[in-house]
């Protein structure tokens, strides 16, 4: 087990797409981008319900070296895939079986031709550090470097909202995931050393600073997931059948009340979906109060409701997520919060620490989730970094 580095070396990285660029096109690039990935430190499932999520952005993600065409095509090479080129003309876009990784380029491109319809095609080489598979968002943080490579390219006019919103319809009609906006929006617009209070209802967001002493400790379970080939979607439409039923366009405009006074009337499965969703929507916001005032008490009891939540309500957990959560929790107790991070199903489990503690909750993750498991944690020690757009 490794302990990753607590800050993106971005001379480093910078250096390494570079090399692969000139080595690719035999030529230096016109510009080097970056967009990070993303930890939700609270409120999943709720962005696809118009409610409120508590995210930062991180310190690994996508960065991308790139120039300009005279002409049409692009050409892609993709360091971190076994198949690592892939060549189209932004005249004939279609959806690749064979090369999954091309269809997010493929998707985000055509989202963008949407809105500028001039630009032309590009060279470009892709590396990053994010987990795939992870729970850490690699797929946000690559559309939204491509974005911000082609807005610099073509000095384009586009915004960090603007390029979330072309981010997420690229994922939800291209690439076939329905996910939500908080993953575009947060590594386009995330503000250094701190978590944003996003409400997706109308994309408005509050920063709230992540105090000193606090340190994102992420662990990845290493239980592989994929999103678009898991129930993420029938989550959606369980949520969507509430919704639907209570007369509103989405969950956020359900309370608690409403839900329970029609408990009996739903499915009790619909029921323990929704009643997830409206009560992680007031976590978030009591998480966002709590890091105002550095109350960590409360942050702990909103983080370990959260979990228990998403593994008993909304069914997304692991036993091996479960597993780190115990353990983590065990040794944290009011300290610290910890809880599973993003869509579910495997991933990443996140925490927020005082610094103080991070070797003796590194310790007791080495020793005992392997011999529970049999499976390896990675911890990655984290800070909140810039959005790609801020």
């Amino acid at each position: 087990m490794t302990l990753k580095v607590s800050e993106r070396n971005t001379n480093k990285q910078d250096k390494l797409v570079m090399q692969l660029f000139e080595q690719q096109f035999q030529r230096s690039p016109e510009i080097v981008c970056h967009a990070p990935g993303r930890v939700n430190l609270i409120g999943d499932h709720t962005d696809y319900n118009d409610g409120f999520v508590l995210p930062a952005a991180i310190n690994y993600g996508t960065t991308i070296a790139a120039s300009a065409r005279d002409d049409n095509l692009v050409k892609v090479y993709a360091h971190d895939c076994e198949q690592q080129t892939n060549e189209f003309s932004l005249d004939d876009i279609s959806f690749d079986q064979q090369m999954m990784w091309s269809n997010y380029v493929k998707g985000t491109l055509q989202a963008l031709m949407k809105k500028y319809t001039n630009i032309k095609g590009a060279d470009f080489v892709v590396t990053g550090n994010v987990p795939q598979g992870a729970g850490l968002s690699s797929s946000a943080s690559f559309e939204i470097a491509i974005l911000k490579t082609f807005a610099k390219l073509y000095q384009l006019d586009l915004d960090g909202i603007s390029a979330a919103l072309i981010g997420q319809q690229a994922e939800n009609n291209f690439v076939g995931c329905n996910c939500g906006i908080m993953d575009q929006l947060i590594s386009a617009m995330g503000k250094k050393n701190h978590a944003m209070l996003l409400d997706c209802q109308d994309l408005s967001f509050e920063d709230a600073p992540i105090p000193d002493n606090l340190v994102l400790f992420i662990v990845n379970s290493n239980v592989k997931r994929g999103l678009v080939d898991s129930e993420y979607n029938s989550r959606r439409e369980q949520c969507e059948k509430v919704a639907q039923y209570c007369g509103v366009s989405a969950l956020r405009d359900v309370t608690l009340e409403k839900l329970n006074s029609i408990k009996d009337q739903i499915d009790s499965v619909l029921f323990r979906r929704a009643r997830h969703v409206i009560t992680e929507n007031s976590r978030a916001i009591t998480t966002l109060k709590a890091l105002k005032n550095n109350d960590m008490p409360t942050i702990s009891i909103a983080m370990k409701e959260s979990h228990a939540s998403l593994r008993d309500d909304f069914e997304v957990t692991t036993k091996e997520m479960d597993g780190l959560v115990e353990i983590i929790d065990s040794v944290l107790g009011l300290n610290g919060g910890v809880r599973m991070t993003g869509g579910g199903f495997g991933g990443c489990v996140v925490a927020l620490i005082p610094a103080a503690m991070v070797e003796q909750v590194e310790d007791a993750v080495n020793n005992r989730y392997e011999k529970a498991f049999n499976l390896s944690p990675s911890i990655y020690l984290c800070t909140a970094t810039q959005g790609a757009f801020r």
